[in-house]
């Protein structure tokens, strides 16, 4: 039999606090992961993205349902870690808070799901289907993790997912999509005293930008969960000293999808204006440099029913159900599902946490998640609804 301590589940979130997967170095994660399956004798995969980034999948039992639990490696950049009241890479426990990058997004998250996986595996407490786990690089930036396991075919025959990002009082079952374009203008070069000598590559990059603005960010159509469309220009740059006409002008925008206004409509309509513009004596062009679709399920099954009544008793909490404007790797995973298909993104930590100076997420949902999760594999696998 095995059930691990507080102590030790801490200590294991401690160590992978210390990894610092920023943006890269998942590959470390994974092998501390890897040791800990082996430790007990659970079958995993490393499955490879680039050189140096990789993905990890583990399973338990047999035949159906598949259930599929999922949470990311990686983190994002702590900033400037002076501003941090302790290291960042440390986990340290302030007034029943644990503290550290990656605590809240969403390390707390995935070591819940793999220590959970142990104790069902050594207890022999999994009595139907199969537990699949899979650990993925890049969700930070571009979901690229995800889109190999998709592409790979480890969500072909999953009957539940769930993402354990950061939501402890929310379960999220759509949310929009996320698309990043950089759009470049080419000018000449030339004196500030005499513009007519060159053409400024930012005036056509600005009449652009508020023209794609106003087409995108005034149109009406809504979603009933996740309301509208939002465009956002966040990186403009041009230019390299102020006497010089630019020559070049870039600008970075993202934009939050819906399924009624969808990745592919969005670029579409990029690439006819730049046509329109291009055709008047501009030179603009549009790269797209990542594109995950919005996830959009119907919120209605026994997974989230179930999850809700689990919240209420290990939490304390009434567990609300929402749409949410960020994004999971789910908008990968789910690539060829259903609305009707059973999603949810529920898991220790607040999204308004994600990102933060001084992230922490709470001890105690740290240590209910566990049970949480163990509880909903369990009774799913077991559900005549699943079979």
């Amino acid at each position: 039999m095995k059930h691990f301590t507080e102590e030790e589940k801490i200590k294991i979130l401690s160590d992978i606090i210390a990894i610092k997967s920023v943006n890269e170095n998942e590959i470390e994660v994974a092998n501390y992961l890897k040791d800990l399956f082996a430790e007990y004798g659970i079958e995993f995969k490393i499955v490879p993205v680039t050189d140096t980034r990789v993905n990890l999948v583990a399973e338990i039992g047999s035949g159906s349902p598949v259930i599929g639990i999922s949470g990311h490696m990686d983190v994002v950049s702590p900033g400037d870690e002076s501003e941090w009241t302790s290291n960042p890479f440390t986990l340290t426990e302030r007034d029943g808070k644990l503290y550290g990058r990656g605590t809240n997004d969403m390390k707390a998250g995935l070591i819940n799901l793999a220590l959970v996986m142990i104790e069902l595996k050594e207890n022999n407490e999994l009595k139907k289907g199969t537990v699949r786990f899979m650990a993925t690089t890049g969700e930070e930036v571009g979901g690229a993790g995800s889109k190999k396991l998709y592409e790979e075919g480890y969500m072909d025959d999953v009957n539940y997912l769930w993402v354990a990002e950061p939501s402890h009082d929310t379960i999220i079952y759509s949310h929009k999509g996320s698309l990043n374009l950089r759009v470049s203008s080419i000018g000449e070069a030339a004196h500030s005293s005499m513009p007519d000598q060159g053409y400024n590559a930012i005036v056509p990059l600005m009449k652009y930008l508020l023209d794609m603005d106003e087409k995108l960010n005034g149109d009406d159509r809504k979603n009933e969960v996740l309301d509208k469309l939002v465009m956002s220009t966040t990186i403009f740059n041009a230019g390299n000293q102020v006497n010089s006409v630019p020559e070049k002008a870039v600008a970075e925008i993202n934009v939050r999808t819906i399924p009624e206004f969808d990745n592919d409509e969005v670029i579409d309509l990029f690439n006819t204006t730049t046509d329109k513009y291009n055709k008047e004596g501009t030179d603009i062009q549009v790269e797209v440099t990542m594109s995950l679709p919005s996830v959009f399920t119907s919120g209605q099954s026994e997974m989230v029913d179930l999850a809700k009544k689990l919240g209420k008793k290990h939490l304390g909490l009434d567990i609300s159900v929402k749409g949410s404007p960020g994004v999971t790797d789910a908008s990968n995973l789910l690539r060829g599902k259903d609305e009707n298909f059973p999603f949810m993104m529920f898991g220790p930590g607040e999204t308004k946490m994600a990102h933060k100076t001084d992230e922490y997420v709470y001890k105690e949902y740290y240590f209910a998640f566990f049970h949480i999760y163990k509880e909903l594999i369990t009774r799913l696998s077991e559900s005549k609804e699943s079979l």
